[in-house]
């Protein structure tokens, strides 16, 4: 019985060891890599909506400090993340017959530059973009403008997590 368990023990360390620099999360993070800094977003948008750059900024921050052990400074960050809202825009999606919107959609975009310090190869510039539909006939203020925002910006701060830090 003492055989069988240890046997067992020393079959299931290679499990454990092969798990070395994985968080729970799924990402990986260099062991040199501590801080991460984030610059602010410029809205550079035609449409420009305001504190639209700001919210977008801290978003991001909020995401990365919830998501990593990685501390947020204001210099010289170890991962860099810079760029621009490039677009804020609200365009029907679908008509009806009496010539108005049955569907609206308010679609934002952001371009990223992203520097790595220990992996210079890994640095990047993409666009990322997401969209929220809504009634045609109601007005994107109050709660509903909200809504709207906080679901894309959910949805690009998670895209952009995914491909510097999760690399998916």
């Amino acid at each position: 019985m003492k055989l069988i368990k240890y046997i067992l023990a020393f079959c299931s360390l290679p499990m454990f060891l092969g798990c070395g620099a994985y968080s729970l999360s799924g990402i990986s993070i260099a062991p040199n890599i501590e801080t991460f800094q984030v610059n602010y977003f410029q809205n550079s948008a035609i449409l420009v909506e305001p504190g639209l750059d700001r919210d977008f900024t801290l978003a991001l921050q909020d995401l990365i400090l919830n998501q990593t052990n990685l501390s947020l400074t204001n210099t010289n960050g170890d991962l860099v993340y810079e760029g621009e809202i490039t677009e804020y825009r609200i365009s029907p999606t679908t008509a009806q017959a009496n010539s108005t919107a049955a569907q609206s959609r308010l679609t934002i975009a952001v371009r990223v530059r992203f520097y790595d310090q220990s992996k210079p190869e890994e640095e990047f510039e993409q666009s990322f973009s997401f969209f929220y539909d809504y009634t045609g006939s109601a007005q994107l203020v109050g709660n509903l403008k909200d809504t709207a925002i906080e679901e894309i910006f959910e949805r690009l701060t998670q895209d952009i997590f995914n491909a510097t830090l999760a690399q998916w």
